[in-house]
């Protein structure tokens, strides 16, 4: 069999991988019944639900009605980009708090895109920061530093 679709193949691969390490995860803990769930109840059935998915992708990749796509070359630039941001708003939120963080978050993630422009990243970083503080800070009630450290009381 010919693999027409690699990048239908590789996710399939990868939901199942996730999916199998989920499930023996899972088995380690007490499942427990669906009227009383254990530990291991929601990951066994999900790590189960994701390897069946994984592997009805997969399939489909190599079935004659695929559209034939290849895996592009990895780009390096965009997954350190990516990847840095989650890191730097870890470094930043404690010292310059939420909305410096979010912004940086923001603006670097977006940067690893082609479609990069600084208006529609300011507008999502806004909508970011309102979303989100209104469901942590006043929803949650969870306490974190919202403004850098020199300018809180």
């Amino acid at each position: 069999m010919k693999i027409r679709n690699q990048k239908d193949f590789g996710a399939g691969l990868m939901y199942m991988v996730i999916g199998i390490f989920f499930t023996i995860v899972a088995m380690q803990y007490q499942m427990g019944t669906p009227a009383k769930m254990g530990p291991a109840y929601f990951p066994f059935w999900l790590g189960l639900l994701m390897t069946a998915l994984g592997l009805l992708i997969l399939v489909k990749s190599l079935s004659a009605k695929a559209a034939i796509e290849k895996i592009p070359k990895f780009d390096w630039k965009i997954i350190g980009l990516i990847t840095g941001s989650v890191v730097l708003y870890g470094i930043l939120l404690p010292t310059m708090g939420f909305v410096v963080a979010v912004l940086v978050l923001v603006f670097m993630s977006a940067s690893a895109s082609h479609e990069f422009h600084w208006k529609g990243t300011l507008i999502n970083a806004t909508v970011l920061i309102v979303f989100t503080y209104s469901v942590f800070v006043l929803g949650l009630k969870l306490q974190f530093p919202l403004l850098p450290f020199f300018l809180q009381q």
